[in-house]
């Protein structure tokens, strides 16, 4: 298990669209791994393997996991070839950032509910229903194997501000 670097806009590789996985073997449980290191040592709670230069179908997210308060509370969770069946009519405004937009956050309007079907770690079939931040979590990182991030959904003066401010913190660095 490797935390690998997390790319950050505008890399090119995070607006390809990701290729499904034919089956949850060892290779992806070992770039699952990877990502979860990837994930914690960034302090995030989701990941989509684009986000470190995979373009795979490949979700992992933590909704639990305490953070700094409480690093060893942990829940990973794991989504391969996920896809959303239902969506409610419903919407919900979340504050949303990501790792590939460092240190910037805005409202996004999404369903409030949706239904997934996805293979788990384990190559097994899982349908589930998610509302609230899992909702909105799994619909932000599945967008990432669209080659969409989540300022693609605001207008164009507020994604020109979150670009600028990326390049500001690079320029820092």
């Amino acid at each position: 298990m490797t935390a690998r670097p997390i790319l950050t806009v505008p890399n090119p590789i995070l607006k390809q669209i990701s290729t499904p996985v034919t089956v949850v073997d060892d290779a992806i449980r070992a770039l699952m791994d990877d990502m979860l290191d990837s994930m914690y040592e960034a302090k995030g709670i989701g990941l989509a393997a684009v986000q470190i230069g995979e373009p795979v179908r490949v979700i992992v997210m933590d909704l639990e996991w305490g953070g700094a308060e409480a690093p060893d509370h942990r829940a990973p969770r794991f989504f391969v070839n996920p896809e959303i069946i239902w969506h409610s009519d419903e919407t919900a405004p979340y504050e949303e950032g990501c790792l590939s937009v460092p240190e910037y956050y805005d409202d996004v309007e999404r369903p409030a509910k949706v239904r997934l079907r996805y293979l788990n770690r384990d190559n097994e079939l899982v349908e589930e229903d998610a509302e609230g931040m899992f909702a909105t979590c799994i619909q932000h990182e599945m967008d990432h194997l669209e080659g969409i991030l989540f300022i693609d959904h605001l207008s164009r003066l507020r994604r020109d501000r979150a670009l600028a401010k990326v390049k500001k913190i690079k320029r820092a660095a």
